[in-house]
């Protein structure tokens, strides 16, 4: 887990590029009541099945497509995998709502970071943003998976509700995690390329839905390269088997 060191005190328009780990647009207030809200929300959640593969030069990113409000299906169409930065994705598990304001949040950041520094957003800086704003409070309760391709390779991050962050070279989240780590971990090599890690991940993915309840109706696969991101849908999953 990476603790990064307090930054606090520098301007971010000042022309100091240390500071990137805090968000360039303000902090979030009140944080602490919107933790206790989220604790007793009933608002719709994604259950979910997430998987983060390392492949070489490139990251695969797999999500089931189904979001749940206590015992009912509320939706089957979700994409669960966003685009977050030029050549960096997210998977989001947990609540609907914080995960869509943490998503739009990051993209912002990302942005803003690039034109005020000219410069893209390494991925070390933005999964310990990442991590920083789930810290804050202000996003309860989201697990997600971040993967992206910078000057120094691939990257597959862990990060866990409270913030925790660590580099793997696969990863898993959300209810179903336990079924598809069995599976990836039974599969996973460290060579594997793109369209193999594609396998294993849709494997994962539906050895997930046949047990666990809160994940189903199709799969979403992001590729990420250093050329950008990829985001690809298909309802019949056995198609791609």
């Amino acid at each position: 887990m990476r603790t990064p060191a307090d930054q606090s005190g520098l301007d971010p328009l000042s022309g100091d590029q240390s500071d990137v780990f805090g968000p360039e647009i303000g902090d979030f207030p009140h944080a602490d009541d919107r933790r206790a809200q989220a604790a007793t929300d009933d608002g719709m959640k994604t259950g979910t099945t997430t998987v983060g593969i390392d492949a070489g030069d490139a990251v695969v990113l797999a999500t089931d497509m189904r979001a749940s409000m206590g015992n009912m299906v509320s939706s089957k169409d979700v994409q669960k995998v966003e685009q977050i930065h030029p050549t960096g994705a997210l998977t989001i598990a947990g609540s609907v709502s914080a995960a869509q304001s943490l998503i739009e949040t990051l993209k912002a950041e990302s942005n803003l970071f690039e034109v005020r520094r000219s410069k893209q957003m390494s991925m070390q800086a933005l999964s310990t943003l990442t991590g920083n704003l789930l810290r804050s409070g202000a996003f309860y309760i989201v697990s997600p998976i971040l993967g992206g391709v910078d000057d120094k390779g691939s990257h597959v991050y862990a990060i866990d509700a409270l913030g925790g962050t660590t580099e793997e070279d696969y990863a898993v989240s959300g209810s179903g995690s336990q079924f598809a780590l069995g599976v990836l971990e039974q599969q996973y090599e460290d060579d594997m390329g793109v369209e193999a890690a594609k396998d294993v991940a849709t494997k994962c993915i539906k050895s997930a839905m046949e047990r666990d309840t809160a994940s189903g109706n199709g799969i979403n696969i992001a590729v990420v390269t250093d050329e950008g991101v990829d985001v690809t849908k298909e309802k019949d999953i056995e198609s791609l088997l």
